[in-house]
């Protein structure tokens, strides 16, 4: 690992716009951390896709992360990409490598009460099985719902958090979660958040939502005391700088995503795949 390397910034990518959950959970955790995020709003959405093509993407971002970015972590905040990848760029990268799925999980056993619990995320995550296997794994007796969300991505993509139109699709794709009566409800695509007062109305006040970004910040800030990569702030005040990458439309993202992270994001820059 690249133990050697704390002044070097961490890396992110998402889809979209969702990873920003994640990065402003980041930010306010390791405020003194430099931070690159990239966001691939140019091939937006990922859950349709075929998950070798989400692979294939996943690979070449972090390739743009660690070889031209010289990033020193990589925090993969979109779980169709992590499903997709997570392994094989942990295979293949020599930094740590950071999924959201895991935290998110961990998280659903703790606040659960009665063991009735939902996973709600994209087409591609949902038919991958990850969040299944792994709530297999952390809560065996758990009575899972796993119920893919198409459309939920695009209306936080242009900014729609809690029309009536949102409202509408979230009561007909959350039936089944509220007919099982889960207690404790995963938002396992890291766009979700953004529809949290939306998703909450459909479920009833009773029913907690769960977000990875901040299981998922503690995570990344655990790997780097453990690997010597966090970076030593010369004073209580010190801020790190916060880099925004886009795929897509600049100004868009630039809007977007100022609503969504905060003064942080000061502009975007534009990057071209070969």
């Amino acid at each position: 690992m690249l133990s050697d390397h704390s002044d070097r910034p961490i890396g992110m990518f998402d889809s979209g716009f969702g990873g920003l959950t994640v990065a402003r959970a980041l930010i306010d955790l390791l405020p003194g951390e430099d931070l690159v995020y990239l966001g691939d709003t140019g091939r937006y959405p990922y859950g349709p896709r075929a998950l070798s093509e989400v692979a294939g993407f996943a690979h070449q971002i972090t390739e743009e992360l660690v070889e031209r970015r010289g990033v020193k972590l990589v925090v993969v905040a979109c779980n169709t990409a992590a499903a997709a990848a997570l392994d094989s760029l942990r295979d293949r990268f020599d930094v740590p490598i950071v999924g959201v799925i895991d935290p998110g999980v961990r998280a659903l056993g703790q606040a659960t009460r009665t063991g009735h619990v939902g996973v709600i995320g994209t087409v591609g995550t949902i038919n991958s099985g990850a969040y299944q296997a792994a709530v297999a794994a952390v809560a065996p007796t758990a009575e899972l719902v796993a119920l893919a969300c198409p459309g939920f991505v695009e209306f936080v993509e242009r900014g729609e958090f809690d029309s009536e139109q949102v409202h509408v699709l979230a009561t007909a794709l959350l039936a089944p979660a509220r007919e099982a009566k889960v207690d404790t409800l995963l938002l396992g695509c890291t766009h979700y958040p953004y529809l949290a007062r939306t998703l909450s109305d459909v479920m009833g006040r009773d029913v907690v939502l769960v977000s990875s970004a901040d299981e998922t910040a503690f995570e990344v800030r655990r790997l780097m005391l453990d690997g010597g990569l966090a970076r030593a702030c010369p004073g209580e005040t010190a801020r790190g700088s916060t880099t925004v990458i886009t795929t897509g439309d600049v100004n868009w993202f630039e809007e977007l995503g100022r609503r969504l992270l905060g003064p942080e994001l000061e502009r975007a820059e534009h990057l071209y795949w070969d």
